[in-house]
């Protein structure tokens, strides 16, 4: 990697008394810090965010972030976690005084988008709700062949999140709630959608929607994922 491509995932300055210099006027930073070496897109953000609508979302992410944690005046160290992201986005979602809500999930989550979406309307939001299978579209339609189908042999309707964002923009959805698109669709979906987005459950349909289990277990169970793959 080029050491001037941005790359905070990188810094080496962690421990107090190496604070990083985005957080600490009297930090260090890496020679690939973005911090130091991309005035310019700080300025331009800083100038997008002049926008009153736009200053005013960041303005009440911001408070919920804080509203997070409890025992605040207590010092960082004594911070404690507070809500669970489902109480957030209900929260945020009223600090935003929204009133119609998308809610965009995977058919392997409709249970638990049965009750999310029951949260949500408890909570006087109205709910539009759509599943990635929406419309029915055969997957021979992007050329997918039988072999490559979930199930081989059998009609499979394919993944259809350009529909579902077109569904929530015709409904003019102020926000969007995610729940479990696969990898890629998820990225069609936000590439679409025209209301402000938010993630409230990943897909790993190995290990139960938890990705970061293979994270936390990189130098264990996982270790392979670190070796690069066999060559074809």
């Amino acid at each position: 990697m080029d050491k001037k491509d941005p790359g905070c995932a990188r810094c080496p300055f962690e421990m107090p008394g190496q604070g990083r210099i985005c957080q600490d006027e009297a930090g260090k930073a890496p020679p690939f810090c973005p911090t130091v070496n991309r005035e310019a897109v700080i300025a331009k953000a800083l100038e997008e965010l002049k926008k009153p609508e736009i200053r005013e979302f960041a303005r009440q992410a911001s408070i919920q972030e804080g509203e997070g944690y409890s025992d605040r005046e207590l010092g960082h160290a004594r911070t404690r976690p507070l809500k669970p992201r489902i109480q957030e986005i209900v929260e945020f979602a009223g600090k935003m005084k929204y009133k119609k809500i998308g809610l965009v999930f995977c058919m392997g989550m409709r249970k638990e988008a049965k009750v999310v979406e029951s949260l949500l309307a408890a909570n006087g939001f109205t709910i539009v709700s759509g599943v990635c299978k929406v419309g029915r579209v055969p997957k021979e339609e992007i050329g997918i062949q039988d072999d490559q189908k979930v199930r081989i042999g059998c009609f499979e309707s394919m993944c259809n999140p350009i529909a579902q964002a077109y569904l929530f923009n015709d409904e003019k959805t102020e926000f969007n709630v995610m729940m479990g698109l696969c990898v890629g669709h998820d990225s069609l979906f936000l590439k679409y959608a025209q209301a402000p987005c938010t993630v409230f459950a990943v897909k790993d349909r190995l290990l139960g929607h938890n990705p970061l289990a293979a994270i936390y277990t990189i130098d264990g169970y996982y270790r392979a994922l670190k070796a690069p793959p066999p060559k074809k």
